[in-house]
């Protein structure tokens, strides 16, 4: 396989609210000497939480990068020829969750509106499809709801989902950190200035102010987000969490008849979680596909033998059934 490296700059994320870069990287994994002119099949891969998609092409000695996977699966002839997208959404707080707001940017526009636009301008695609774990997965889901027309499969591994199991118990870990470093400012500062920002003082409250960021926008509030909580009570703000609600992929396939219908019109809809996830997305996963079948939306939802981690062995199952839609 070979990689092509696409530099756009983007008008969308200009001027951004975070400083974030408006020039990136695109990069696509592609079968080795193909016609660029010959249309086939990509695969929008989306990363999850503070990761970009050019991390999928990492070789660890125990598992395969997305484009040694992809060579393979196309040797064992369980996909022909097909494109995967590996776009960078990163912002200062870890990630947008593929959406757009206020307080990071048009990060919506850039993705699929400036990115494709420079990829087809490479390389010729038949169909597009879009895929992703985690954060990723919860992205590819509002991707084919809010992009109708776009995509003709979706494929949502582990995905962000039944929040008030998933989420909401982490929102005091964000409360922690603000209390300790006094403001919420003085924290996203010291985070600033830290040296491994992963660590986990840094890691779980980022990520409840990275989904603030996008959830819950507020250009009145510090650093342009209005947190779902209340310090001095100690407790969560209801019309807040109301707010975060609304992005949830079973509210929002409840509630939604334009989202149901973009998703009947799909070819496949694909939803797979760990049956150990650490973060209980199985039991969100599981009131998708509830909400689904009550809609009578065609879809597949499988649980597997793991956790949230070191899942990228399911990609063996998703990428010929997206083949198989997208060819």
């Amino acid at each position: 396989m070979s990689v092509l490296e696409i530099s756009v700059v983007s008008r969308a994320l200009s001027g951004n609210p975070l400083g974030d870069p408006s020039q990136r990287l695109l990069h696509v994994v592609l079968p080795d000497q193909h016609d660029r002119s010959r249309p086939i099949p990509c695969v929008w891969w989306l990363a999850g939480y503070a990761g970009v998609g050019r991390s999928q092409l990492g070789h660890d000695p125990w598992q395969e990068g997305l484009d040694q996977r992809l060579q393979r699966l196309i040797a064992e002839g369980k996909v022909g020829p097909m494109a995967i997208a590996l776009p960078d959404a990163f912002t200062r707080w870890g990630g947008c969750q593929y959406l757009s707001s206020s307080a990071v940017g048009d990060y919506e526009t850039y993705l699929w509106s400036e990115l494709p636009s420079a990829l087809e301008s490479q390389v010729a695609v038949s169909h597009h499809g879009v895929a992703g774990k985690s954060s990723g997965g919860f992205g590819a889901f509002h991707a084919a709801v809010r992009q109708p027309g776009r995509f003709r499969a979706m494929v949502c591994h582990s995905g962000d989902m039944g929040f008030e199991m998933s989420v909401f118990p982490d929102i005091p870990r964000l409360m922690n950190a603000v209390r300790d470093h006094g403001s919420l400012e003085a924290f996203a500062s010291a985070h600033r200035e830290a040296r491994n920002k992963k660590e986990g003082r840094w890691f779980g409250p980022l990520s409840m102010l990275a989904l603030a960021s996008v959830y819950s926008p507020d250009p009145q509030a510090p650093l342009g987000v209005a947190m779902p909580f209340d310090l001095e009570e100690g407790t969560l703000r209801e019309e807040i969490l109301e707010r975060w609600r609304s992005f949830d992929p079973v509210r929002v396939v409840r509630r939604s008849e334009r989202a149901r219908e973009a998703l009947r019109a799909l070819e496949l809809v694909f939803v797979d979680c760990g049956r150990r996830d650490e973060h209980f997305l199985h039991w969100g996963a599981r009131q998708l596909s509830a909400a689904l079948a009550e809609h009578d939306i065609s879809h597949e939802h499988e649980e597997f033998d793991g956790g949230h981690r070191s899942t990228s062995h399911r990609l063996d199952v998703s990428l010929p059934k997206l083949y198989s839609a997208l060819s």
